[in-house]
């Protein structure tokens, strides 16, 4: 029998914009942006702040989400790039991706229009907390390995040049904020196998936070015996509150799922993902820190499970391996073939390396490598945790 999912807790619609250096270009010298005006952390109050933002993460060639001060700067910049509306959020894009492989789920969301109606894969039944129409877009930023800025500047011009590809996401959406749960909640976890809960980054309030923590504490109340509860975590909007989810959901999820930027960020510090040493002692003191009954982090190298039962999560970790991989190559709109395609390339040295190292280095650890992927000419770098999330899930359908 197959397991039913619930996948929480909200979803978005995404404005991916094509990448062009050019346009970026423009946009500096426009607002008057140089090489010193770079900044990963300053708020983003105005257009200027977040063109300059997007330099920054280009610059050091590392992703994340930032919160806009207004929906209208994030459609002012998305009108200067030519760009595709897609579905966003971890839930929607697990649930998208589940359906590529027949595995269909309930989704929870706080917002919906009927941009969201159109795109929802058929297979998605929904329990809402939206009590109207919506739209709050999130502007989506992909940028390649090795693309190239000019910026002038006081003493000059300079040239920044991505080191790695990636993704930024940068958002205000008022219902995520919120994040208000659905009243029917509860019935649909009456029936669930495996529950996914995300989405808690966005909110800002403690109290907000607070009052969320407690109405999902009682709703999962109506889960049945034996059910699966899996989180997964993300970039924070206030990066103060991430302890607090942090240390709720270790108590309350059976796995505990999170990327290598988190894994930083909680560490406060770079790890360096192909020593295996550097990951031994970073996933040591990470498990430290988030004592789930079964850890995973995802990575471009490798994923790892470890934990009470962290061997029954291989298969599950080839299978976001594996879905992950096939939106790196193929974007959207992948097939079951592709996935099976995917499947069949090669483990990437520098993964399988990791994977020997630490299988010596840390007891009880289960690694799986990431693939070669290294022939990919136009990888797609937005959503690969939230498809990884999906072919995760989808991998428990039989367990």
């Amino acid at each position: 029998m197959s397991t039913r999912f619930v996948l929480g807790m909200g979803g978005t619609v995404d404005y991916e914009v094509r990448w062009d250096p050019a346009v970026l270009e423009r946009l500096a010298a426009e607002l008057g942006i140089g090489p010193q005006d770079l900044d990963l952390h300053a708020p983003v109050d105005s257009a200027r702040d977040l063109v300059r933002s997007v330099l920054a993460f280009v610059r050091d060639g590392v992703g994340g989400e930032r919160y806009v001060a207004s929906s209208s700067i994030v459609e002012e910049v998305a009108a200067r790039f030519e760009k595709a509306v897609t579905l966003g959020g971890t839930c929607v894009r697990a649930a998208i991706a589940m359906d590529v492989l027949g595995v269909p789920s309930t989704l929870h969301l706080v917002s919906i229009d009927d941009t969201v109606r159109r795109l929802l894969p058929a297979s998605a039944e929904i329990v809402s907390s939206a009590e109207e129409d919506s739209l709050d877009p999130h502007l989506i930023v992909q940028y390649p390995a090795g693309t190239r800025v000019r910026l002038h500047g006081p003493d000059g011009d300079a040239e920044i040049v991505a080191p790695h590809p990636n993704r930024i996401i940068y958002a205000n959406d008022p219902p995520h904020r919120e994040l208000r749960l659905a009243r029917d909640l509860p019935e649909a976890l009456g029936s669930a196998d495996v529950f996914l809960a995300s989405s808690f980054n966005v909110i800002q309030d403690p109290r907000t936070l607070e009052d969320r923590l407690a109405q999902l504490r009682a709703a999962m109340r109506a889960l049945p015996p034996g059910a699966l509860v899996v989180f997964e975590d993300a970039g924070y909007h206030v990066p103060a509150l991430s302890l607090r989810v942090r240390d709720e959901m270790a108590r309350t999820a059976d796995v505990y799922s999170l990327n290598e930027d988190e894994l930083q960020a909680y560490l406060g510090r770079t790890v360096d993902l192909a020593d295996p040493r550097d990951v031994a002692t970073a996933v040591g003191e990470l498990h430290a820190l988030v004592p789930a009954p079964t850890l995973v982090v995802h990575t471009r190298y490798w994923a790892l499970a470890l934990g009470r039962d962290a061997e029954l999560f291989r298969a599950a970790l080839v299978g976001g391996i594996t879905m992950a991989s096939t939106r790196y190559r193929l974007g959207d709109g992948f097939t079951a073939d592709d996935y099976a395609a995917t499947a069949g390339l090669a483990r990437s040295a520098a993964g399988a390396a990791v994977a020997e190292g630490l299988a010596q280095l840390l007891p009880g650890v289960v690694v799986e490598p990431a693939l070669d992927l290294s022939a990919v000419a136009s990888p797609t770098t937005i959503g690969l945790g939230d498809a990884f999330v999906g072919g995760f899930l989808a991998a428990l359908a039989d367990r």
